[in-house]
C-alpha cells in the first residue's frame, strides 16, 4: 500500500464506531464512503467529516440495494482499498406474553432471522458485492464483531450473529490472501457514546458493572476501535490476516 488517497467503504458509518472510523481515515487523507439505511444520518456525517466523504444509502440486507450501492461505488471510485463491515444491531422482538407455542416459536424465529440479516448477511453481501473491486495487492477487509461473540450478551441472537462473522472472515482471508488482501476481525467490548451503550441504551447500574470488568477501569470509546481498524488497514499490518483483535480493556481475555 502507498500513501496515495484510498477509497474506504464503511458500513454503518453514520454514527458511533463507524463515524469515528470515517473521521480517522479522513484525517489520514483517505476518502470515506459511508453506507447505511438512514440517508439523512449518512449525509450529515459525510458533511461533518468533509474531505470528500460520500454517503451511499442502502439497506445492506437487501441484495438489490447492495448491488446498486456497489455499482455506484464502482462507477465513482473504481477500486476499493479498504472495506469495513461495521453495520449491525439488536433484533427487536422477544417472547409474546401468553402466546401459543407456535406463536412463541414464530417470534423466536423472527428475532434470530433478523439478527442474522443485520449482523451477518449485511456484511457478507457487501463484501461479495465489492470483492472483485478490492485493491490487489494491498486491499483490506475488516469486520466489526463484538465481545458478545465470545460470551453472549443476554440476547443469544445478537452474539450468534456476530460470532458467525469470525469463520467467514477466516475463510475469506484464505481465499483473498493470494491477491495480497488481508482480512481481520475487531471485537469491541463496552463502547460508550454509541447507540448500544449511550444514555438510553443501558441502565447505569449495569453500565458500572461492565466497566468494573475491565482492567483499566474505563469504558471504551469509539476512537479506541477506530484507531485499531485504521492500523489494521495500514501498510504496517500487511502481514496480519485471519486474526481477531479484541478491544475491551481486558474484560474478555484473548485466546
Amino acid at each position: 500500500m502507498t500513501s496515495a488517497k484510498r477509497t474506504v467503504v464503511i458500513s454503518g458509518g453514520g454514527t458511533g464506531i463507524g463515524l469515528a472510523t470515517a473521521d480517522a481515515f479522513a484525517r489520514g487523507g483517505d476518502t470515506p464512503v459511508l453506507i447505511g439505511r438512514r440517508a439523512e444520518v449518512l449525509e450529515r456525517a459525510a458533511e461533518r467529516i468533509g474531505g470528500g466523504a460520500v454517503a451511499v444509502p442502502a439497506d445492506l440486507t437487501d441484495p438489490a440495494q447492495v448491488a446498486r450501492a456497489a455499482a455506484e461505488i464502482g462507477e465513482r471510485f473504481g477500486t476499493v482499498d479498504v472495506l469495513i463491515n461495521n453495520a449491525g444491531g439488536l433484533a427487536g422482538g422477544g417472547e409474546p406474553t401468553g402466546a401459543e407455542p407456535a406463536e412463541r416459536l414464530a417470534a423466536v424465529a423472527a428475532e434470530w432471522e433478523t439478527a442474522f440479516r443485520l449482523n451477518t448477511l449485511s456484511a457478507v453481501l457487501l463484501t461479495e458485492a465489492l470483492r472483485e473491486r478490492l485493491a490487489s495487492p494491498g486491499g483490506r477487509v475488516l469486520f466489526v464483531s463484538s465481545i458478545a461473540a465470545y460470551r453472549g450478551s443476554g440476547r443469544g441472537s445478537y452474539g450468534s450473529g456476530k460470532a458467525a462473522l469470525h469463520p467467514h472472515a477466516f475463510d475469506l482471508a484464505r481465499q483473498l490472501g493470494p491477491r495480497g488482501i488481508t482480512v481481520n476481525v475487531v471485537a469491541p467490548g463496552l463502547i460508550a457514546d454509541t447507540e448500544f451503550f449511550g444514555p438510553d441504551g443501558m441502565p447505569q447500574e449495569r453500565l458500572r458493572a461492565r466497566v468494573s470488568e475491565t482492567m483499566n477501569g474505563r469504558a471504551g470509546e469509539p476512537g479506541d476501535v477506530a484507531q485499531t481498524l485504521h492500523w489494521l488497514a495500514s501498510h504496517a499490518a500487511g502481514h496480519i490476516t485471519a486474526q481477531t483483535v479484541q478491544v475491551n480493556g481486558g474484560a474478555e481475555r484473548g485466546r
